[in-house]
């Protein structure tokens, strides 16, 4: 039967007394985590969001109490006093804080009792992650998923400690908002008071934090919560939250600078590693030259060799016919690899870079004395000479070569580098941290299906000085004045300098397509704003959920958000999004067709 608390207040939490406390009268609360009934004797396991306190019921001292805690069960909700003592020898845990002592009860309250937990409460638990969601705030209750919380918290304070220490004020910006589509979908709010007029969640607070540096607050930050309509991964989710950053008067070195100074301050504090700065950059271009990839995991090697120069006149006409249309032919050096790769696990690598839009891939094994592929025949004895060494083959090594566009190279071989890497056991969590900044990204990507240009990161950020003149002449070819943060291969953050000169501004605006019409529409209120002095500004957005992600070594965002969706946007604990009923719609003035349903 449970009982009210009659005014017993808890002395400490369970895991915050020490031997220090030996002798003192205590009275600890928390959830039944295990109970031990050794006839005469029952221990159990009182379990708070601090840790846990072993509480020993003795029938010698006390049969009725003995009698009621015999009617204990796991994750009953109990208020236990007593004195603490300290354990025999042979009860001590090591392992646990409070390992070396434990509360002898004179007094037990059962707070609250409670039914079999549907699902496994343990550490370890194999029950499936839908039904872990489902029963979330029992799933949360497991001690590996409190910490990745304190740890998120401590992460957000130092957020917080260190940009107030250096001048940026936390404002916060409207989560209603204008819908300026470009990107990813926004989430829209229907207005009852405006009817046929909606508002948008933000994908990110872009613009508001632009117009604070117009309005002169020189320093901005904020913890805020972002929403994006766009299929989930295991680092995505349709609500997020960023470490927003923006400030005035700034270069791209001064946001670079002042950035990883908060990395290194967080690595500190949160996990005890000195970082050395400055961190390791460098351009988007070296990193697909290097990596395929412009968030290179630096943790390995396996970079990619660009063969184009030797193969150009080659006798393999997919390799010539690449290079000649503009492409390349680039190759991985397997180490070793072609000792310990069947033909089979060959065979699914050639499979693998498909995905990616390769036709293929060829192969050569290097033995002691020969040679294995079927392409050697169509290469000259100076092609292959010069390809072995710009590979530096060794024997057992096994090199991969895709040829084609080079996205689809950079794209096979970035992808095939990673499968490598995770075949051969290189992506195992070791405490490695290695950051890398990447920069000088493009400005513009073309988009071959709407024939137009689109923004690679976002439409207000300023291209390189230099590149300026190539504009209207090679957009494809401008560099941006943007850069990402990188850690093991995820990207924690990006930024850049924003355009601050309308006439710029309206040159990108025309190259995506939008006529002066449309740019008004969307961005009217930014591009007015622009016409009464803007410092030159910049910032970044560090993916708060990504970055406690890495720092507590999970493979989910979902593990370090309290109640996060699933692949399908939904939540399976409160069955989130449900239809509403018609007197809600009619108030805001919306029918469905329920042929679309």
């Amino acid at each position: 039967m449970a009982e009210l608390m009659g005014g017993i207040k808890r002395t400490g939490r369970c895991g915050d007394f020490t031997t220090g406390d030996i002798g003192r009268k205590v009275n600890v609360m928390g959830w039944v985590n295990k109970r031990r009934n050794l006839g005469g004797v029952i221990f159990i396991d009182v379990r708070d969001v601090s840790g846990i306190m072993q509480v020993v019921f003795k029938s010698e001292l006390n049969a009725a109490l003995f009698g009621k805690a015999e009617k204990l069960r796991n994750e009953y909700v109990v208020s236990v006093s007593g004195h603490i003592i300290e354990r025999d020898p042979d009860t001590v845990n090591p392992n646990l804080q409070t390992g070396f002592i434990e509360v002898v009860a004179e007094e037990l309250r059962i707070l609250s009792e409670a039914s079999t937990p549907p699902i496994d409460m343990d550490e370890n638990s194999k029950t499936n992650e839908l039904m872990r969601l489902k029963y979330r705030y029992l799933d949360l209750r497991r001690s590996t998923l409190q910490e990745n919380f304190k740890l998120r918290h401590r992460t957000v304070k130092v957020a917080r400690d260190f940009y107030d220490e250096n001048g940026f004020l936390d404002i916060e910006t409207p989560f209603m908002t204008k819908s300026t589509p470009e990107g990813a979908r926004d989430y829209l709010v229907p207005s009852r008071v405006n009817k046929g007029s909606f508002y948008a969640l933000p994908q990110s607070p872009q613009i508001f934090k632009q117009l604070l540096m117009v309005s002169g607050f020189d320093r901005y930050m904020q913890v805020v919560r972002c929403f994006r309509d766009e299929d989930l991964r295991a680092d995505r989710q349709p609500e997020f939250t960023q470490i927003d950053v923006e400030m005035s008067f700034v270069d791209e070195g001064d946001v670079i600078s002042i950035n990883e100074k908060f990395i290194q301050r967080l690595m500190k504090e949160v996990k005890g590693i000195d970082v050395l700065l400055p961190l390791p950059a460098m351009t988007y271009k070296e990193a697909m030259d290097r990596f395929g990839s412009d968030k290179p995991d630096l943790r390995f090697g396996l970079e990619l060799v660009d063969l184009s120069d030797i193969l150009a006149g080659s006798g393999f006409k997919v390799f010539s016919d690449a290079v000649k249309n503009g492409g390349s032919v680039r190759a991985i050096n397997a180490k070793g690899c072609g000792r310990i790769f069947s033909r089979r696990e060959i065979d699914a690598l050639v499979e693998f870079v498909k995905i990616y839009g390769a036709k293929g891939m060829a192969w050569i094994t290097v033995e002691e004395n020969e040679l294995k592929s079927a392409i050697i025949k169509f290469l000259s004895e100076e092609e292959i000479k010069e390809l072995l060494s710009a590979a530096s083959a060794e024997p057992g090594d096994l090199i991969l070569m895709v040829a084609d566009s080079d996205k689809v190279v950079y794209d096979s071989l970035g992808g095939l580098r990673t499968e490598l890497a995770r075949k051969l056991g290189l992506l195992k969590d070791n405490g490695d941290f290695n950051f890398l900044w990447v920069t000088h990204f493009p400005l513009l990507e073309y988009d071959a299906e709407e024939k137009r240009w689109t923004s690679t990161h976002h439409p207000f950020t300023s291209p390189l000085d230099e590149d300026l003149d190539k504009l209207e002449s090679d957009p494809g070819s401008v560099r941006a004045k943007a850069y990402d943060l990188i850690l093991n291969g995820v990207e924690l953050g990006g930024g850049s300098i924003r355009i601050h000169r309308r006439d710029i501004q309206k040159k990108i605006f025309n190259l995506l397509g939008f006529s002066d019409e449309e740019a008004h529409e969307r961005f009217g209120f930014l591009l007015e704003a622009f016409e009464y002095g803007v410092p030159p500004h910049g910032g970044i957005a560090f993916g708060l959920d990504r970055l406690v992600m890495l720092l507590a070594g999970e493979k989910s965002i979902r593990d370090v958000i309290a109640f996060p969706k699933i692949q399908n946007a939904s939540c399976p604990m409160t069955d989130a999004p449900s239809r509403v009923d018609e007197k809600q719609l009619r108030e805001l003035a919306i029918k469905l067709d329920h042929d679309q349903l």
